[in-house]
Formats: structure tokens, sequence, C-alpha cells
């Protein structure tokens, strides 16, 4: 079971970008995902004219590995570890370590 899923809000504990908070908008493999407003780079796109795309400077979010941000525990505020948890009814349901509360999403 992934810990970290889509549309989950993160926060950033490492790199260049420590502290900022966004929303997971897709998971690119098993340990990276795009996070929004978080790793964006500048990037040179040339201009298509059978697609219509005009050339320039566009922002891009870059993927970032999932070990450099933390799930957001809403109660808390700040960054939280997460576990797994099996309910007697056999499903499994993401928990945050520090007050054992399910995670909503």
């Amino acid at each position: 079971m992934q810990k970290i899923r889509k549309g989950d809000e993160v926060t950033v504990i490492a790199g260049r970008d420590k502290g900022k908070r966004g929303t997971v908008l897709r998971r690119v493999d098993a340990t990276h995902l795009v996070v929004e407003g978080v790793n964006v780079v500048k990037k040179h796109v040339r201009p298509n004219p059978m697609k219509g795309q005009t050339g320039g400077i566009v922002d891009k979010s870059m993927p970032i590995d999932q070990s450099n941000v933390m799930l957001l525990n809403p109660a808390t505020g700040k960054g939280d570890r997460v576990g797994v948890k099996t309910l007697e009814d056999g499903r499994k349901v993401r928990v945050f370590k520090s007050n054992g509360e399910m995670v909503n999403a």
C-alpha cells in the first residue's frame, strides 16, 4: 500500500523547497511524485505550429522523491509519519503515527 497517494496534502522536508506545502498531482513511478508548486523549473519550449504551441520559457513541476516529503496531518498542521493498520473487516487503512487517526483521502 502506498503511504502517499495522488491528492494528498504534503510538506517538503528536504531539498531546495524545504518547508513548502502542496498537493500531490500524480505519481511518476514507485518512488517519485509530482507536487503542485514544488521543484518548479524553467523549461525552454520550441514552437510547434502543427499543434498550435507557441515557444518560450515555461514553468514546469518536476518529480521529487517521496523520501523528501511528509504527509500533512490536519490536526497538528505538521508533517507526520504514516503507518498501515488492518481493520476488523479486513480493510487496510493509512494512519498517522503520532495520534493514530486515519488519513482521510
